[in-house]
């Protein structure tokens, strides 16, 4: 029998070895943490919003004016793990690749539009389809932002001005709710990609296979 102060076998420290060579660090602690929190707010964001609009969770949940209060806030708050985020050297490489689109991009959308399962989709750490995602969502936060201030602070502009951004923040609200239910149902059918996000690491087997050029990306810096 062995005692607890004999060495390891070696075969286990070679499987353990193998198991960490396996894995390649995908987000920060940092990352993560700013992707949890702006999940969070937006979830409160939508989930006070559905009390607002919908009659029947309006009823049922009551207290209109805490509701508001609470979608408001959270909707103002939504900025500060981003700003926060730029203090992180990981984040603000990450902002980079987002924000570059090449041709290789150009190649995964085309096959994405077309449903083609057999032409290649290269993609760095971040796909187009995730770029885009990434874009689009930014600028709906930013303008949901913008309208909702002056649906709440009903001195800064006219009537007029306010029935608009009633209309814009109303509509795009529910834009953003069919976007993230896109985006959490992609999620749901890849494991190791959430994976990546709640551990910060991923299987290399998978990061080769879905982000083949990552590992260029990772060479150049």
């Amino acid at each position: 029998m062995r005692r607890p102060s004999d060495p390891a076998p070696r075969h286990t420290e070679q499987a353990g070895h193998a198991g960490h060579a396996g894995r390649i660090s995908r987000f920060s602690r940092g990352e993560r943490w700013i992707h949890r929190s702006t999940a969070a707010l937006m979830g409160l964001c939508v989930a006070t919003a559905s009390c607002l609009y919908l009659p029947a969770l309006a009823e049922l949940v009551g207290r209109r004016h805490l509701v508001v209060t609470v979608h408001v806030w959270s909707g103002l708050l939504l900025v500060v793990p981003f700003l926060l985020g730029i203090a992180s050297r990981a984040f603000r490489a990450d902002l980079r690749r987002l924000g570059r689109f090449g041709p290789h991009d150009r190649v995964w959308l085309r096959a994405a539009l077309r449903r083609d399962r057999v032409a290649p989709r290269p993609a760095g750490k971040f796909n187009a389809g995730q770029k885009v995602y990434a874009g689009w969502l930014a600028g709906a936060v930013l303008v949901m932002a913008g309208t909702g201030m002056l649906m709440w602070w009903t001195g800064l502009v006219p009537l007029v001005q306010r029935t608009a951004a009633t209309f814009v923040h109303d509509w795009l609200a529910l834009t953003v709710a069919v976007v993230l239910a896109a985006h959490i149902g992609k999620a749901l059918g890849d494991p190791e990609a959430r994976r990546g996000l709640r551990t910060g690491s991923v299987a290399r087997a998978w990061a080769e296979r879905e982000h083949p050029l990552w590992r260029h990306e990772r060479h150049e810096e």
